[in-house]
């Protein structure tokens, strides 16, 4: 049986109907099961009992790409540059951050979903990076998604090394806020010419780990990013595995 892993979702409106509903980028789901994993859209949870029922289903967690948090779960007032936020996306995210880090579930955050799961374990953001961070590069590229933009250097010894290779690698970028101040029990272990944080993972044997940039994109042009699925679907089915599921 493949592992079930849970992928957040996105509210989306028809521009003629104003229609909603939910769902999540393809590339999500095709890099999932390529890896052998069972992707599952779950749903924007309301309290945290809602999160712990939905989770208890599930062998892993996706944090996905989105656009931005709101301040306000850091306890900062907006920024002029804050794009459009999601309050019942936000919301349910950081219920669902909060009960699968509690029960120790392997978690792959990506993007928006790194910065959501270090606000949601204690950390804070930057808000613009072109504006708050001194000399930034270009963080939101004008190319292909699945084109390399810029580079970033992974940290020796690290669980990201171990799957991708430690030193300089390119990686493609569509953000404008960052992670500042990261979380207690974390470490960061890639970074961009300019020190924004590329990635962070738990310290200790907890699968969680975290990537600005988007693996996803590249699952169907070479895979450069599939060992990042690849490792969190074999800790879902351990996780599965180790609860006698």
């Amino acid at each position: 049986m493949r592992p079930l892993i849970g992928l957040t979702s996105s509210t989306h409106t028809h521009p003629e109907t104003g229609h909603e509903w939910v769902g999540q980028h393809r590339d999500y789901l095709a890099a999932v099961e390529k890896q052998g994993g069972l992707p599952v859209l779950l749903p924007l949870v309301r309290t945290p009992e809602e999160a712990a029922e939905l989770l208890r289903r599930l062998d892993g967690l996706l944090l996905t790409g989105g656009g931005d948090p709101d301040p306000h779960l850091w306890g900062e007032d907006p920024h002029p540059a804050l794009g459009e936020v999601e309050p019942e996306r936000d919301r349910a995210e950081v219920l669902l951050a909060r009960q699968a880090l509690a029960l120790g579930m392997p978690i792959l955050a990506i993007c928006r979903g790194m910065q959501i799961l270090a606000v949601a374990a204690g950390g804070s953001l930057w808000q613009d990076i072109p504006s708050q961070v001194p000399g930034a590069i270009q963080h939101r590229q004008r190319a292909p998604r699945w084109y390399p933009g810029h580079r970033i250097q992974v940290a020796p010894g690290s669980r990201l090394a171990a799957l991708l290779g430690e030193g300089e690698h390119r990686v493609n970028s569509f953000h404008h806020q960052a992670v500042r101040d990261l979380p207690p029990g974390f470490r960061v272990t890639a970074i961009a010419p300019d020190g924004v944080v590329e990635a962070f993972e738990a310290t200790g044997s907890r699968f969680v780990m975290a990537v600005q940039w988007h693996p996803e994109s590249f699952a169907g042009r070479g895979g450069e990013f599939d060992a990042l699925f690849r490792a969190h679907v074999e800790a879902a089915r351990a996780y599965r595995e180790g609860r006698g599921a």
